[in-house]
C-alpha cells in the first residue's frame, strides 16, 4: 500500500457509554401509537423493549472487539478522512471489490460476508463520508459524483488498478455512478439496488413481478418517503434531535430496518405485520444504532440527501453490470427496465426472499449473488 493510509484502532472512550446508559435512563416516551400495527411508525412497545434491552443487556464492547478483529485503516481524500476495512485474500487469484453501504446502513453491514468473500476477492469496505468512523465534511459537496471519484482514488492508493465495485442504497448510487464515470479502474458493478425508471412502453404488459414492483415503490412514495424529505431539505434541523436522543436515533433507523426487510409481511408493499428480530438479532440492530450514536453522525449522514438528490443524472452505463432485485428491496425494477440504461447486463437474478440490507439480512444469499455476478467478468 502506498500514500498516507493509516492503520485504525475503535477505541470509544468509557465515558462516551456512561453519557449513553444516562441518556437512556431519563429517555421521556411519546404517547402509544392509535393503531396496532407499524402503520404509525415504529411502535411504543418495542422502542421500550429494545431500550431496555440497550440500559440492561446490551455490551459495546463486544461490537467494539469484533470490528478490532478486522483490518481498519483511515486515509484522507480530498481532505476528509475516509474510514475502510481492507481485507488481503490469501487467494492468489483473488480479485479487487470495494462494497458500499447506504443508510442507515454502516459498514458493518458486510461484517458476517468479510471471510467467505475475501476467499475470492481482496476486500475495500469503506464508510460514507459522514458514516461511522469517516470524517465529516465541513464545506458542500460531498455529493454522490465526488464520492465514486474518491473510491477511485482510495482504490488506486491501494495499489489497485482493476477492480470491481458493488453497493446498495446510496452504495448503489455509488456504485452506479462508478459505472457512468468509467474512469478506467473499474471492471464491473453489481447492485443489490437497481438504479432504473420503470418503462412506459411496458405499462399494458407488466409482468407480475412488475406489479409487484411498483406496488411497492407506491407504499414507499405514499407513506415511507418522509425521512428522505426531511433529510434532503433540512438534515440540520433533524440532526439536533438525533444528536441529543439516541432512543431518537434508533427508532429513525430501526423503523427502517423493519419496512425495507423480508421480515413476515403479508405483502411487498405493506408497512404492516412481521418483525424486524425475524431477520436481525438484537444486538445486531444495536450494534448499527451505535456506529451512528457513538459518532454523532445523525445530522452528516443525512445530509448526503441534501448533497445529492438534486442530481437526477441517468446517463447509461456501458461496462458490465450485475442486478440482484430482492423482493423487498424499497426499488425493484425488472431487468427489462433496467436494460434501457445499463447496457452491458452479463448478470441478473431476481430470488424469492429478501429485501434492502441483503448482506446482513441474507448473508449466504449476498455472498453467492456477488459470486455470481462477477463470475462471469474480467480485469
Amino acid at each position: 500500500m502506498t500514500g498516507d493510509i493509516r492503520p485504525f484502532t475503535i477505541d470509544i472512550p468509557q465515558k462516551q457509554l456512561d453519557d449513553l446508559q444516562a441518556r437512556l435512563a431519563i429517555t421521556r416516551f411519546p404517547e402509544k401509537e392509535t393503531v396496532d400495527d407499524w402503520d404509525q411508525g415504529i411502535p411504543l412497545s418495542y422502542v421500550q423493549e429494545l431500550t431496555q434491552y440497550w440500559r440492561e443487556q446490551y455490551d459495546w464492547r463486544r461490537c467494539e472487539k469484533a470490528l478490532n478483529a478486522l483490518p481498519n485503516f483511515k486515509t484522507e481524500i480530498d481532505g476528509l478522512d475516509i474510514h475502510f476495512i481492507h481485507i488481503r485474500s490469501d487467494n492468489r487469484d483473488a480479485r479487487p471489490i470495494i462494497i458500499t453501504h447506504g443508510w442507515p446502513g454502516s459498514f458493518l453491514e458486510f461484517a458476517d460476508v468479510t471471510r467467505p468473500l475475501s476467499e475470492d476477492f481482496h476486500l475495500v469496505i469503506p464508510s460514507l463520508p459522514g458514516y461511522g468512523f469517516s470524517g465529516k465534511p465541513d464545506k458542500a459537496g460531498w455529493d454522490i459524483p465526488k464520492i465514486a471519484k474518491a473510491w477511485h482514488t482510495l482504490m488506486t492508493r491501494l495499489g489497485y488498478n482493476r477492480w470491481f465495485a458493488q453497493g446498495g442504497d446510496w452504495g448503489a448510487a455509488v456504485t452506479d455512478r462508478i459505472g457512468q464515470q468509467n474512469l478506467g479502474g473499474c471492471a464491473g458493478i453489481h447492485v443489490n439496488m437497481v438504479i432504473a425508471r420503470p418503462d412506459p412502453a411496458t405499462m399494458d404488459s407488466l409482468t407480475p413481478r412488475e406489479q409487484a414492483a411498483l406496488a411497492r415503490m407506491g407504499w414507499y412514495r405514499n407513506k415511507d418517503n418522509g425521512y428522505s424529505t426531511q433529510h434532503a431539505t433540512r438534515p440540520q434541523t433533524i440532526g439536533y434531535g438525533l444528536a441529543d436522543s439516541p432512543v431518537g436515533q434508533m427508532a429513525w433507523i430501526v423503523e427502517k430496518f423493519h419496512g425495507w426487510s423480508d421480515c413476515g409481511h403479508e405483502t411487498s408493499a405493506a408497512s404492516m405485520g412481521g418483525h424486524p428480530e425475524n431477520v436481525f438479532s438484537r444486538d445486531h440492530l444495536l450494534d448499527n444504532v451505535m456506529l451512528y450514536w457513538l459518532n454523532n453522525v445523525g445530522a452528516s449522514s443525512a445530509r448526503l440527501y441534501w448533497h445529492s438528490f438534486g442530481d437526477r443524472n441517468l446517463d447509461n452505463v456501458t461496462i458490465p453490470v450485475g442486478g440482484t432485485v430482492a423482493p423487498y428491496e424499497i426499488f425493484g425494477p425488472s431487468r427489462r427496465w433496467a436494460e434501457q440504461r445499463m447496457k452491458n447486463i452479463v448478470y441478473w437474478n431476481e430470488p424469492d426472499v429478501g429485501g434492502h440490507f441483503l448482506a446482513m439480512e441474507r448473508p449466504e444469499l449476498f455472498v453467492n449473488e456477488v459470486r455470481a455476478a462477477f463470475a462471469s467478468m474480467e480485469l
